[in-house]
């Protein structure tokens, strides 16, 4: 079950308990986004998306990549720590495009728990750099549609058998 946190400042804080060992936790948040992002709604390439990549080094990409082939950039790797970290920059306007002027963070953390399971915390923060949209796009992030749904079915990708 995704926990929702009280989000003081210009951020959006996110937790879930995941039934998997954080090594699986990391591996799927990072390698397999493409099994529980929803491609159909949350793109913003011109072309239907076919993947959501992050590529597993600090500097790296965050991209989607489309069926025919094409690439849309969400962002950058800006700490690749497996299996206990990832920060993202999320470089995505209030208009759903691209923009490497627009400097949001996705700062994703993983505790392993005693009996196999992994505790997963979701800070999305900065995003104060929405200006006068900044409570609005809190709003996005923080609901079924952002980050809490994502995250559920994050849980549930991970947390399966495979």
């Amino acid at each position: 079950m995704v926990e929702q946190q009280q989000t003081p400042g210009l951020a959006v804080r996110q937790s879930v308990v995941v039934d998997a060992p954080q090594e699986r936790a990391f591996a799927v948040f990072t390698e397999r986004m493409t099994a529980w992002w929803p491609l159909q709604t949350h793109t913003i390439g011109e072309q239907p998306a076919a993947a959501a990549v992050v590529e597993p080094r600090a500097g790296g990409r965050w991209f989607e990549r489309a069926q025919d082939g094409t690439e849309c950039d969400w962002g950058r790797v800006l700490e690749w720590d497996p299996p206990n970290r990832v920060v993202l920059a999320w470089e995505i306007t209030c208009d759903w495009r691209h923009d490497a002027d627009v400097h949001t963070e996705v700062d994703v953390r993983f505790h392993a728990e005693d009996d196999g399971r992994t505790r997963v915390d979701l800070e999305h923060r900065g995003l104060d750099a929405y200006a006068e949209r900044a409570e609005e796009m809190r709003g996005i992030f923080d609901s079924e549609g952002g980050w809490r749904g994502l995250l559920a079915r994050f849980a549930a990708a991970a947390g399966g058998s495979g």
